[in-house]
């Protein structure tokens, strides 16, 4: 079962056991939007970042540890630009959150200090968990910082991201975030309460969705679209986050930032906002950087037989393919297609991309003639291979 829209108590119980659990997480991320920590206007709110600090210090009190992903950055900066206009061009955008950065930290700090508690800035890109080594130093420096009894505010380095790299909302960063940390938990706060079957704001009668088991096509299809709903990315990205945290066994709870404490009330107890559910067998750590943090350079077209072997945990090899796109190297990350363009897997490729059009469809002992090099079996391992999703109906065929 993918979701469920509780009715009788008997039928409520799920529920309850799965908010059972989330409180007894132990390491939980935060995320927190510009809508919120603007309330929809210029400037920052102090109030509702000291506010939350109060909560957070509670939670390490109560012997959890918890990291702060933060927007506002661009927000901050803006005013300070004095243009009395929006934003108009990438390199705006980089001068506000580079002028805006230093304000957003100053408010975490006063925040927190008050309370007898320090924070460390961390500020990530795309490229720091796109390569392994980078992420594997991120992951050590921000458990330490956890051990250490601080609390990392992280955010993307919008000054000097270009668009073609950007994490592009921070959803997806604090999903990656979750991985990096080995988080139980990962908490979206937002200006709505939770997931709906439509757009709440346009249909009246939208159901509320108060638990997702799986995030499936049907799950994906109710986002309804970039920025339908909140912030930058929308529900959309709120859903890729979703599933994002689930390959590591996280569950997220998707909640109103907009509440008296909404923090302490997803540890009260009692369900809040839309809870999703982590995977009950969470992928490998190498697996999920290989998923969550490495952006897909181009794609390959599977047969049916090559799907089918997929699906079973084998490797990948060229006589299955019959189309590649896109232009990457050795080493690159690709998304692998069924024959109906439906995306299969994500994988690292033992090709570059003209190589491997040259021997698609071919079998292996046919290399060294193609390619002038014997080369290897598989194009993709399958340690190197992770399924994005399961097809409805199992493709008929072999792969050879």
């Amino acid at each position: 079962m993918a979701l469920n829209a509780f009715g009788s108590d008997e039928q409520k119980e799920p529920l309850q056991a799965a908010w059972r659990e989330v409180v007894q997480a132990r390491r939980v991320v935060v995320k927190i939007g510009s809508n919120l920590l603007t309330g929809g206007g210029e400037g920052l709110r102090p109030d509702w970042i000291a506010a939350r600090a109060r909560e957070i210090v509670r939670l390490q009190a109560a012997g959890r540890r918890v990291v702060v992903v933060t927007s506002g950055a661009v927000a901050a900066g803006r005013p300070l630009l004095k243009l009395n206009r929006p934003l108009a061009s990438l390199q705006e955008k980089q001068a506000a959150a580079a002028a805006g950065q230093g304000v957003l930290m100053r408010h975490y700090e006063e925040a927190f200090e008050t309370l007898g508690v320090h924070v460390a800035q961390a500020l990530l890109t795309r490229g720091d968990v796109e390569d392994r080594q980078r992420y594997l130093n991120a992951r050590d420096t921000l458990k330490t910082l956890l051990e250490l009894g601080l609390v990392p505010i992280v955010n993307e380095n919008d000054t000097v991201m270009t668009e073609q790299l950007k994490f592009g909302d921070n959803d997806t960063l604090s999903a990656n975030v979750a991985d990096l940390v080995d988080a139980d938990l990962l908490i979206l706060l937002s200006d709505i309460d939770g997931l709906y079957d439509s757009n709440p704001r346009l249909n009246p009668d939208a159901r509320f969705i108060p638990l997702v088991e799986r995030v499936t096509p049907e799950i994906e299809a109710m986002a309804g679209g970039v920025g339908s709903l909140v912030g930058k990315g929308g529900m959309t990205t709120k859903i890729k986050a979703a599933r994002m945290a689930a390959r590591s066994g996280c569950r997220m709870v998707l909640t109103s930032g907009f509440r008296e404490d909404p923090i302490s009330e997803v540890f009260a107890g009692q369900p809040v906002g839309t809870l999703f559910l982590g995977m009950e067998n969470p992928l490998p750590a190498r697996k999920r950087w290989i998923v969550n943090a490495r952006l897909g350079r181009g794609e390959i077209l599977l047969d049916a037989g090559a799907s089918t072997a997929l699906l079973q945990g084998r490797s990948l090899l060229a006589k299955g393919i019959t189309g590649v796109t896109g232009e990457f190297e050795r080493g690159a990350v690709v998304y692998c297609l069924a024959p109906d363009g439906q995306q299969l897997a994500k994988g690292i490729v033992n090709y570059n991309s003209g190589d491997l059009a040259c021997i698609a469809g071919r079998h292996s002992r046919q290399f060294e003639g193609i390619l002038g090099y014997l080369g290897t079996e598989e194009v993709i391992h399958r340690d190197n291979l992770v399924l994005t999703r399961e097809l409805r109906t199992l493709p008929t065929g072999t792969q050879e």
